[in-house]
């Protein structure tokens, strides 16, 4: 297969690699020969090279257009800024390689040139891209976006290849609709049809995804437009998984009883709250003595104050213990409220061994380089089989090797989901993807962006594009023109009066045309990612330090101190927008929290917990045991909380809910109601 690339590229790999990997070996035909591509393959298998080495022997092999304004060629779109960051740092590599590879062989090499558009790019660096744009551009769908309602939508004219990494954290939510729009946009002012390819460890059915990605042609005289066809390259393997679910107490019943209703000193509402018995106590040693047994760990959280308070908690068992001085740092705490900057440093630490694990939520769940991580740790269930694989994915990064991973359930409710999750993972049964049907709010919002950009469009051709993209497909003439009548001010009634319209919709000649002000709406409120009404934290010359939530920043004051990262920083000001902060090592500091950031919990998922109950039920409790240590990877401590947990639940109500049977509870609350 290596033949179909040049001779710098086929020498570079023979010296970088023993062998193609399996997804190499079936996709680079397909993508070769041009074909739309969906890749479906394991976490550290090569995709990520299987979908660039095509396009990368192509920049190299060929001269840039002529047009110094059209320069790009291949996009790189990652749902994830930092998965950006990492791929445009893991490509730099290759190119070296490849360029002394040419050199040595006296083939003609040109040079690629590669940067990133991310939300974290400065406007600097951004109007330096509009001036002299890249061969290579790693951006996000909210950056491409914005780049499609601006003048530097004249740079992408030349783009011959779209990928699209993690797609399925894309396809079922209005983040990818919303990119499915953007990438028809994109396809209109192309000189060609790009090349899309998508790449994914967890996606089900791989169909629905490819349609996806691939969208539809035209219509013609025959009726709607047929699915552009997309190649789906199923590698056909599963990474071998390692899983234990671990309870470090004998008796989860016993977890939240009053210890005692002592006042103590402190603040009133702690001191007269009772305190209760927990399960972190017995978390955080099993936790450490893991992290200790390996060189390096990743442990997910699902919450983002859970990772820093556990990352505190580590650090001050590690200093207790003797495993490190005082001062000195075992893991950090690495999330989505930390700048970039910050967790670039958090990361190159992991990936030197200066630090022995990090504490982490979705921000590492992606495909993110972290270099030889040989374990994770999840903390509660991870609420999906998908998400689960992703996570401990993560060890075992490198092709064939297993991902050993471990699961602490909080509750015994957790541990249910936990069992159910460990099996699906350990069977591949990952949740299916849907993507979403007709979400009106992001065809609004990127019909303004689109008509903002021309002199005046025809309803024909806007109608044409969204049909395009196969989340809009079936999009009936009725439900477009009711949009485009609230774009144009003909509401239902005077109630909305106040809402200004944002184009004109001639209805005799067929043709749209911008109001005053609608690009600058459709750059400032582009996107489906919701402003959360997060504050800044930021030191006194302006470095980004991360962010924090306006209910915390209300309820802080100058001086205080709080812990961001696993370091502590002491709040100097706080102004209308910002928070400035200082370092403060050694001192003690509040945990930090945010809102809404727990993950949901899928439908399959919950069919599967009911039918779980139901079949743990009909056993006996040894046969029920050996099957939860067998086939769920459960611990004993953890099998047997299993079965108590069911039991008691049965003797309290007569029988047990699962996915044939609903039981209602009727109780006293404190009033007596």
């Amino acid at each position: 297969m290596l033949q179909a690339f040049s001779p710098a590229v086929r020498g570079w790999f023979a010296a970088s690699f023993p062998e193609p990997t399996p997804p190499q070996i079936q996709g680079w035909p397909a993508i070769v020969r041009g074909d739309h591509t969906l890749v479906c393959a394991p976490t550290g298998s090569g995709k990520t090279l299987t979908a660039f080495l095509a396009a990368i022997d192509r920049l190299t092999t060929t001269p840039p257009p002529e047009s110094t304004k059209a320069r790009t060629r291949v996009l790189y779109i990652s749902p994830l800024r930092a998965l950006a960051f990492d791929v445009e740092k893991n490509l730099r590599g290759p190119m070296q390689g490849i360029a002394l590879a040419a050199e040595r062989l006296g083939e003609t090499f040109h040079a690629p040139t590669i940067a990133m558009r991310t939300g974290d790019t400065s406007a600097k660096d951004r109007q330096a891209l509009g001036r002299r744009p890249v061969d290579l551009l790693i951006t996000t769908p909210e950056s491409l976006y914005l780049m499609l309602t601006s003048r530097v939508a004249e740079t992408l004219a030349n783009v011959d290849t779209v990928i699209i990494d993690e797609i399925h954290a894309l396809a079922p939510t209005k983040r990818g609709a919303h990119l499915a729009l953007s990438l028809e946009r994109l396809e209109q002012i192309t000189a060609k049809p790009p090349q899309r390819i998508g790449l994914s460890a967890t996606q089900r059915p791989l169909e629905e995804v490819a349609h996806f990605l691939g969208g539809h042609r035209d219509a013609d005289d025959s009726g709607a437009g047929k699915q552009r066809p997309v190649t789906i390259i199923d590698s056909g393997i599963r990474k071998p998984m390692e899983l234990e679910v671990v309870v470090p107490i004998e008796d989860m019943g016993d977890v939240g009883k009053v210890v005692n209703n002592e006042l103590r000193s402190g603040p009133a509402s702690a001191a007269l709250t009772p305190q209760r018995t927990s399960i972190w106590p017995s978390i955080y040693p099993q936790v450490l003595q893991r992290v200790l047994a390996h060189r390096t760990t990743i442990i997910f959280c699902n919450a983002r104050r859970a990772a820093e308070r556990l990352a505190a908690r580590l650090n001050e068992l590690a200093i207790d213990e003797g495993v490190v001085e005082d001062g000195v740092e075992l893991v950090k705490a690495h999330h989505g409220s930390l700048a970039r900057e910050q967790r670039v440093v958090i990361e190159d630490q992991l990936k030197r061994g200066e630090l022995r694990a990090i504490v982490a939520t979705s921000s590492l769940e992606l495909g993110i380089d972290m270099g030889a991580v040989d374990h994770v740790i999840q903390i509660e269930s991870p609420g999906a089989v998908s998400r689960g694989l992703q996570r401990v994915g993560r060890a075992g990064h490198s092709v064939g090797e297993p991902s050993t991973g471990t699961i602490f359930p909080k509750h015994r409710g957790d541990l249910l989901e936990a069992a159910v999750v460990s099996r699906r993972m350990i069977t591949g049964e990952i949740e299916r993807t849907r993507f979403l049907r007709n979400p009106l709010d992001v065809l609004a919002q990127q019909i303004v962006a689109h008509v903002a950009v021309r002199v005046e469009c025809p309803v024909a051709e806007v109608a044409a594009l969204v049909r395009r993209a196969a989340g809009f497909h079936e999009l009936g003439d009725d439900l477009l023109f009711n949009v485009l009548d609230l774009l144009a001010g003909r509401y239902p009634s005077d109630e909305f009066n106040e809402l200004r319209p944002r184009l004109v919709w001639d209805r005799v000649a067929g043709t749209l045309r911008a109001r005053d002000g609608s690009q600058r709406l459709a750059v400032t409120s582009g996107g489906t990612i919701p402003d959360r009404g997060l504050f800044g934290v930021f030191l006194p010359d302006g470095t980004r330090v991360g962010e924090l939530d306006e209910e915390m920043v209300y309820e802080s004051r100058p001086g205080e101190t709080f812990l961001l990262g696993a370091s502590t920083w002491r709040i100097e000001d706080i102004t209308f927008e910002r928070v400035v902060v200082t370092p403060a090592p050694g001192v003690p500091g509040k945990m930090p929290f945010w809102h809404g950031d727990r993950p949901g919990r899928p439908l399959e998922l919950g069919r599967a917990l009911g039918a779980f109950v139901r079949d743990v039920r009909s056993k006996s409790a040894e046969d029920a045991v050996a099957m939860l240590m067998a086939d769920h990877s459960l611990d004993a401590w953890a099998a047997d909380n299993v079965i108590k947990y069911l039991d008691e639940q049965a003797e309290s109500t007569g029988v047990v809910s699962d996915d044939r049977t609903v039981v209602v509870e009727r109780f006293r609350d404190e009033i007596g109601d």
